[in-house]
């Protein structure tokens, strides 16, 4: 039997960067305890999921844009004889634009038929590829408002964040690499950095930390992006907002994406329009 490594790849319509990013936000889309960064070339970080699967991965390869490459240093699989199947194999991250799209072909090197978890194993890693990883880069929730205002009106509303959102806000929400701080209660706290500001155009936040006290991980949306995206429609201005990665197996979800309609339909949306949003008032 050949001995040929398992591969998978998926296309999406986002850019190669943000297909980089995602992938080396680990903890976003690989189900299980992770400790160390997994975005830094030459660092090293374990992964463990309950007493099934535990290996530490070395970053080797960064290229931006391009390929992310791990090499597994040490492994423990305890459903198999030989526990250590995956030390010294590779898994690599190969970053393609194909036109207007950007492809991700997954191969973990070693992985191969005649090694005893490949079954188990190549089936894992096509529900993370397939469905966990793909649907964090491409998926998420949206929702449009269409408003009689300029680009420029709605960019500047946009980024006056504690005028729809809350005033409970730390920190700068315009400028490009800003981090604020969001609060709701004991409910939900988050931090967002702004990662890309276009004027009139476009604005990006990525979400650094998270905490919810009503879903068994509390961690859902780190990692996640939340984009904004102005177009002018005639004499309108439409904004387009996506949550990438907020996706219906989210234990949040339907609490989440009924709050942002809410923030963008109504008070994102009478802010432009009137001036005045309805956020979460400043707490006590």
């Amino acid at each position: 039997m050949e001995k040929k490594d398992f591969t998978t790849a998926i296309l999406v319509d986002q850019s190669p960067k943000e297909a980089y990013d995602t992938i080396n936000n680990v903890r976003s889309w690989w189900t299980g305890e992770i400790e160390g960064p997994t975005d830094q070339l030459d660092k090293e970080f374990t992964y463990r999921y309950k007493e099934f699967h535990y290996s530490k991965h070395k970053v080797i390869e960064l290229i931006p844009e391009k390929k992310v490459v791990w090499l597994i240093t040490e492994s423990a699989l305890n459903f198999v004889e030989d526990k250590d199947e995956w030390t010294g194999t590779t898994i690599s991250f190969e970053i393609a634009g194909k036109g207007d799209k950007t492809e991700i072909r997954f191969t973990h090197h070693g992985l191969v038929p005649q090694i005893e978890c490949y079954d188990a194993c190549s089936n894992a890693w096509t529900g993370y590829i397939q469905n966990s990883l793909r649907n964090l880069v491409s998926g998420g929730f949206t929702t449009t408002i269409l408003v009689d205002a300029t680009p420029a009106e709605a960019f500047k509303a946009i980024t006056n964040v504690r005028g729809w959102w809350s005033e409970e806000i730390e920190g700068g929400t315009a400028k490009l690499n800003d981090e604020f701080t969001y609060h709701y209660k004991e409910v939900h706290r988050c931090t967002m950095k702004l990662v890309e500001v276009i004027p009139n155009k476009r604005v990006v936040w990525l979400c650094t930390a998270n905490h919810f006290d009503f879903t068994t991980n509390e961690n859902e949306w780190i990692g996640n992006r939340v984009s904004f995206v102005i177009s002018g429609r005639g004499d309108q201005t439409e904004i387009r907002f996506t949550q990438y990665g907020l996706i219906p197996a989210y234990e949040c979800y339907d609490v989440c994406q009924n709050a942002w309609t809410r923030y963008i339909q109504h008070s994102l949306r009478n802010l432009i329009t009137t001036g005045k949003g309805s956020p979460n008032l400043k707490e006590n």
